[in-house]
């Protein structure tokens, strides 16, 4: 990971605060380039105010359209897909046009849902903006160490370390082609991971930046992770 920018907050909703006016200040820049802006989001706890934050603001949604760098093979709905969590914190509470959620048919399994989800966002791509975490073994999105993956938009995942096993996740290749990468990365079980990344370590969340800009967001002193 090498971020153009780090922006190092106070606490968790502090960053979660800093996150929002990178992602309202790309996606104007992106509508007013070419009248879309294409947000690739992440899962988790971390992004939770982030997404409540989001739907307090007043923009034209009918230019922005989600995506997801990441979704588990549950069944629809369930509590532990990220879709499930953007649209319980933020789609629920504002005039979202439906056709401009794109959530992936995951309950079909990664293989299927993964080839039909890379047809149904090939228009939308290059992303924007690419809305990223980091996990405590430096993984983001589900490219998890250690795992290789085909050169595809948007690839299978069948062993995830975590449970589900089963996932899909946008690749490599897509992720490092969105204009803008933010990583959002709040407490101190990520401290290890996040030291690791910056420091050059060969981790899954190192190897993404994006092509124009890669921001860090995090509630504590990159310099101090950064060295220790």
């Amino acid at each position: 990971m090498t971020p153009t920018d780090c922006l190092e907050a106070a606490d968790s909703e502090a960053a979660a605060r800093a996150a929002m006016q990178i992602l309202l200040e790309q996606a104007a820049a992106s509508i007013s380039a070419r009248g879309r802006f294409v947000l690739a989001l992440c899962g988790g706890r971390t992004p939770e105010r982030l997404y409540r934050r989001l739907a307090e603001a007043d923009e034209d949604w009918d230019r922005w359209h989600l995506v997801y760098g990441d979704e588990r093979c549950l069944p629809c709905h369930h509590e532990d897909r990220n879709s499930t969590l953007v649209t319980r914190c933020w789609l629920d509470a504002i005039d979202f046009p439906s056709e401009n959620h794109h959530v992936p048919e995951v309950e079909l399994g990664s293989d299927v849902a993964a080839a039909r989800y890379a047809a149904a966002i090939e228009t939308l791509l290059p992303l924007d903006m690419a809305l990223l975490g980091i996990g405590e073994d430096g993984h983001t999105a589900s490219l998890f160490p250690g795992h290789t993956h085909p050169f595809h938009s948007v690839v299978p995942v069948h062993d995830a370390p975590k449970p589900p096993a089963q996932r899909i996740s946008l690749s490599y290749a897509t992720l490092c082609d969105a204009a803008a990468v933010c990583f959002l990365v709040t407490g101190a079980a990520k401290h290890d991971a996040l030291r690791r990344c910056l420091q050059g370590d060969d981790l899954p969340a190192a190897r993404i930046r994006g092509k124009t800009r890669t921001t860090l967001v995090t509630d504590f002193p990159v310099d101090n992770v950064a060295r220790r």
